[in-house]
This record gives C-alpha cells, structure tokens and sequence, in this order.
C-alpha cells in the first residue's frame, strides 16, 4: 500500500521530484527555486521536449544536479479544469511513471489543498499491486514505490481531506483483493470469513449458512448451489451511522430506519452449471463475485470515514458447478418471495442469486433505496463495451443521482430501458409450468430481460440494478487502476452516499 503524506513547502535537497504544470503556465513558487537550482534546467528540458503541460504530457530529467535522482514534469491540462477527477488521473500518472523508485515529492504548493488529497488518492489508487502468489519475482520486476509526499499549501487542510479518501481507497483495494483471489482460495465460506472482519470498523455482520437459508426458503439462491460442494453463504452487513451503531458513536447498535441497501451478486465461480460455458476464457469466471465484492468494499469505505448514513449492504454468495446434483434446465424452484422460476438456463444464474437476496433487504429492512450490482450478462457488453455499466431503474430521481456520481469517479452508467411489469420485455419472462422463467425468448435484450427478472422481486421500491459485466476487470492499464480488478462501484456508491444520503 502506497503512503501519501502531506508537508510543508520546503524546496526538497534531495530525491525524486515531481512537478505539475499547467498548460501555458510557466514556472513559479518552488518549481521556479527549482529551476534556478538546476541553473534553468527546467525551462530548457521544457522547451526541448516541447512541454506546454498538455493534459498527460510529460518531461523527464535524469540526474540533474547532485543529490537529485530525477525530475518529472507532468502535464496538468488547463489550470480551469483541473478538478478532482484530473487530480486523482495526475496521481496515477505518478504512481505508473515512479513504480520503480522508493518515495517521491510531489510541488504542489499552488494547488488548493482539496485538490492535492486527490492527487494522493489517485497514486494511491494506480499503486495497487496484487504479487501473493508471485514467488519468482527479481528485484527489479518488483514494485517499490512507496511514499509519496505531497508539499501542499495547508498540509493540515489537505491531510484533513485526505483522510474520508484513504478510508475509500481502502474499500476499493478491500474490493480488489476479492476480486483478485482464485476461486479454490475465495469460495462462499472463505468470502463470509474475510467479511466478518469488518467489525473491526463497526459494521454488524451476520453469516447465514446453507441451513440457515434452507429454514428462510432462499429456493432461488440455493438451486444454483446444488451442483457444488461448497456450501452458500448470504452475509448482511449494517452500518448505522445515523441510528447509532458500536462503529457510529459506541452504543448497542439500533435498527436501522429506512437505510440505503447495496445488494451484491457473488458467485465465486461460474462454470455455467448444466448449460456450461465453453472453456475459452472460463478462468475469468473467478470474478463473476465483483458486485458482492463492490458492496464489501463500500461498507468498509462508510465505516472508514465514519459516514453519517444507515447503510445495509447483503451478498449471495454461491458456486456454480455442473454435477449429478446439479440444476437442470427445466427444473422450477420457489423463490424467497414465494413466486416460482422455471429455470431454462443454468447459466442465468446470478439473477436467481439476487431475486431472493433482493426480496430478502426489502423485506426486513424496508430501504429508501435499494442497489444491487452484478456482473450480469455479457449482453450488456456487446451494449456498452467497456467504458459504461448498464443502469437499469424504476426511478428516475435515483437515475440522476447514480450517473452524476458516476460522472464525478470516473466510473460511468448509461441508463437502459425497463419496462413496467407484464409490459414489452417483462412479457418474454412468460412460463408455460411457473410464475416466470429465468432467461427471455432468445439473444435479443439479454440484459434487458435479466433486469425484467429482477423488477419482479422489488415491489416498485425505488431500486437500480448495475450490470457490471463490463467493468469489473480492466484488461488493460487505466489512469487509476492497473491491469486487473477495478473495484467498480466503491467510489461510485460512496460518492452517491456523501453527495445526497449522508445526515
């Protein structure tokens, strides 16, 4: 984990130094004492690079004086848009372009201290690396960045900043963790295990195990656990920042009064069941657990910074394997909700995960506003790519909300139709035997039906169903995440949470 400490502006002696710079702006403050150091050895690397400090441009000086190892001038854009979200893409820059130094110093004295915390958060996020399974690894393959110190003009402002970001940067490194681990090390019970740690934040967590959701008649969320020999679990996790909960203010935590509820699909493994996937690219089924992991993640991020919010976040978690006891295409089961699903396709399965966990949050805790997120269908990819989720919803109030959050963190929606129950694509969900079947007519609307599935288990309560499919793993390096686990929605829900839900 990278450490990002804020301190006074001195002009620093020694070491890695890194100078921001916005587009036609020339040098002042401490990069101007800087300069003058290097006897103008800025301006002139500037000029013969033809550094202008374009948005994601840089400038590198190796050695420049005594005691210096290097400088790097990193491009800031236009100085009247650079707002958070450029900050915290210049921190990555920073961490990507220094991941083979130890520590650095980052002049950012001109910044307002808001700004210079994201800058860190941003480092910190694009530092994240994953090596517990890397035993062979040289010396110089390694990571080694690791303090980043930020000279602010209020170390005390930008500290004070900081601190709600890093508590968020831990829940998405929380998240990525998860989503990182292979799945014969990550299974239902060992994911219910890792969260029970987060008492340690304050969040009540419960496990309920096969019996327990066998007594509760979770007959949806179960059958997809049939053809596996790991047991399901479905953990509910509260944090009661307004109630008054241990992690909230030190009382016996209370119930929460109507709290938002974040609700996650987590199948540790998804072979497809009966109705198997090919074998091309099965491996990357480990992450068919993301939405459980991004809900994990924002419950540790609210009760890191301590958010004044009752929250509630549940997650199923099962396996899905084909076996002589697994679901069969045609089987009906019966739903938490009592209705019953003809399941035509074993590998639609994650939707039969969420009706009953869904069905389950409304019920016990009546939400303002429920959540779920889910790495649903790959239809909502050959949609949207890899650049936006699907945000399907029965609100429109709640829409605006999600897509201006997103907008904000980067990590964007782009809303996709749903039609009121028994109407269009909700009537392709007709069952000849049952209540509903579990997939629609064919390839068309795929991720369209998959939330018709889901609208049937949430009464008309404002709800919003993610489909994450796309997003959950970057195949390539990005401003703030490196190649592999994103942590899609942490920031995104944490960010809905602070701008519109926090008391």
């Amino acid at each position: 984990m990278l450490d990002v400490a804020f301190a006074k502006a001195v002009l620093p002696e020694t070491g890695v130094v890194v100078v921001p710079v916005a587009e036609g702006a020339a040098l002042g403050g401490l990069a101007l004492a800087l300069d003058k150091l290097f006897a103008g050895g800025l301006k002139r690397a500037m000029e013969a690079g033809e550094f202008t400090g374009k948005k994601g441009s840089q400038a590198n000086l190796l050695a420049p004086k005594a005691g210096f190892k290097r400088v790097l001038l990193l491009g800031m854009g236009k100085a009247e848009a650079f707002n958070a979200r450029r900050a915290e893409e210049l921190g990555g820059a920073i961490a990507a372009a220094l991941a083979k130094e130890a520590e650095a110093v980052v002049l950012g004295e001109a910044l307002d201290p808001a700004l210079a915390a994201h800058i860190g958060l941003g480092a910190r996020l694009r530092a994240y690396k994953f090596e517990k399974y890397r035993t062979t690894l040289k010396d110089d393959e390694k990571a080694k960045f690791a303090k980043l110190t930020i000279l602010a003009a209020d170390a005390v402002k930008s500290r004070a900043a900081y601190a709600p970001l890093a508590a968020v940067a831990d829940g998405v490194e929380l998240t990525r963790d998860l989503v990182t681990e292979p799945a014969n090390v990550l299974y239902p019970a060992e994911f219910a295990e890792r969260l029970e740690a987060l008492r340690k934040l304050g969040v009540k967590v419960e496990v309920f195990d096969r019996k327990d959701l066998e007594k509760l008649g979770f007959g949806s969320l179960l059958s997809v656990s049939w053809g596996s020999a790991r047991e399901p679990r479905m953990v509910v996790m509260q944090w009661l920042g307004v109630s008054g909960g241990a992690g909230a203010d030190g009382k016996k935590p209370k119930k929460a009064k109507e709290p938002i509820a974040f609700i996650g699909k987590g199948v540790t493994f998804d072979t497809g069941g009966i109705s198997i996937k090919p074998a091309a690219g099965m491996e990357d089924m480990k992450w068919d657990m993301a939405g459980a992991g991004a809900v994990a993640g924002v419950m540790a991020a609210l009760a890191g910074r301590k958010a004044r919010v009752d929250a509630v976040g549940l997650v199923g978690l099962v396996e899905n394997m084909p076996s002589g006891s697994a679901v069969r295409p045609g089987d009906v089961v019966k739903s938490y909700s009592g209705q019953t699903i003809e399941i035509l396709n074993t590998d639609a399965e994650g939707r039969l995960v969420l009706a009953d966990v869904l069905y389950y949050a409304q019920e016990r805790f009546a939400p303002k506003y429920m959540i779920d997120l889910a790495t649903l269908t790959g239809a909502i990819i050959v949609g949207l790519g890899h650049e936006y989720a699907g945000l399907f919803s029965n609100s429109d109030e709640l829409c605006e909300k999600l897509i201006a959050a997103g907008r904000a963190t980067g990590e964007e929606l782009w809303r996709m139709p749903l039609a009121a129950p028994g109407e269009s694509y909700d009537k392709n969900l007709k069952s000849a035997i049952a209540d509903m079947q579990n997939i629609g007519g064919g390839r068309a609307g795929g991720s369209i039906t998959a939330a018709q599935f889901l609208q049937r288990f949430v009464n008309a309560r404002p709800w919003a169903h993610l489909d994450i499919a796309g997003m959950a793993w970057a195949a390539k390096d990005l401003p703030t995440t490196p190649k592999g686990a994103t942590a899609y929605g942490v920031r995104l829900l944490d960010r809905l949470v602070a701008d519109h839900f926090e008391g």
